[in-house]
């Protein structure tokens, strides 16, 4: 974890803030003036669409970061609401703080780089799936970028990862389980042939 790598006078630097189960923590257009990093718990960033639907943007967890893609942008407000979905305890380290941090540290810089590495290509793979105009098309990315197997905890979760409705996806699986192009066991889906 990248909060590893800070050293003890380093460690001085940061605060512990914990969040009980549903708080918001953030508000979408708040400003983001830290970063936060997840030591235990699970955080989820979402809006509240015109209609009263929560649509999940991210779910973050131990180790995990927010706030990093945000803290020296030129417009730095939370793009949706950041709510502690489990008793959360985050690490926080403020924009100057940050900064002597990683001028001073080139482990806990590297790390820090390597997150938001990783975020950039992530959001490239979101970018790339809605890019695909039938569901069908976005599963069948979505199965070749994770090696043609998808574990995933319910419907729901692989629908936000899809950017379907549940139902959609629901029906997809079951379209492509019939054409003997996918194989379902459990909570699993993999490619066929």
């Amino acid at each position: 974890m990248i909060i590893d790598k800070l050293s003890l006078n380093e460690k001085k630097l940061v605060n512990t803030i914990k969040a009980k189960k549903d708080n918001i923590i953030f508000y979408e257009n708040d400003p983001c003036n830290s970063v936060f990093i997840i030591k235990k718990g699970e955080i989820h960033i979402a809006s509240i669409t015109f209609e009263g639907n929560e649509i999940v943007y991210n779910t973050l967890k131990e180790g995990d970061m927010f706030g990093n893609n945000l803290l020296f942008s030129k417009d730095n407000r939370y793009r949706g609401n950041v709510i502690a979905k489990t008793d959360s305890e985050l690490i926080k380290i403020n924009k100057e703080n940050l900064i002597y941090i990683l001028q001073h540290n080139e482990q806990f810089l590297t790390e820090f780089l390597v997150i938001n590495s990783e975020f950039t290509k992530s959001l490239n793979s979101k970018i790339k799936i809605l890019s695909f105009t039938s569901a069908k098309e976005r599963m069948l990315y979505y199965l070749f970028i994770n090696n043609g197997q998808i574990e995933f905890k319910s419907v729901s979760s692989l629908s936000n990862s899809l950017f379907l409705s549940r139902e959609a996806t629901s029906r997809l699986i079951s379209q492509m389980v019939a054409n003997k192009e996918i194989k379902r066991v459990g909570n699993k889906i993999l490619k066929e042939g």
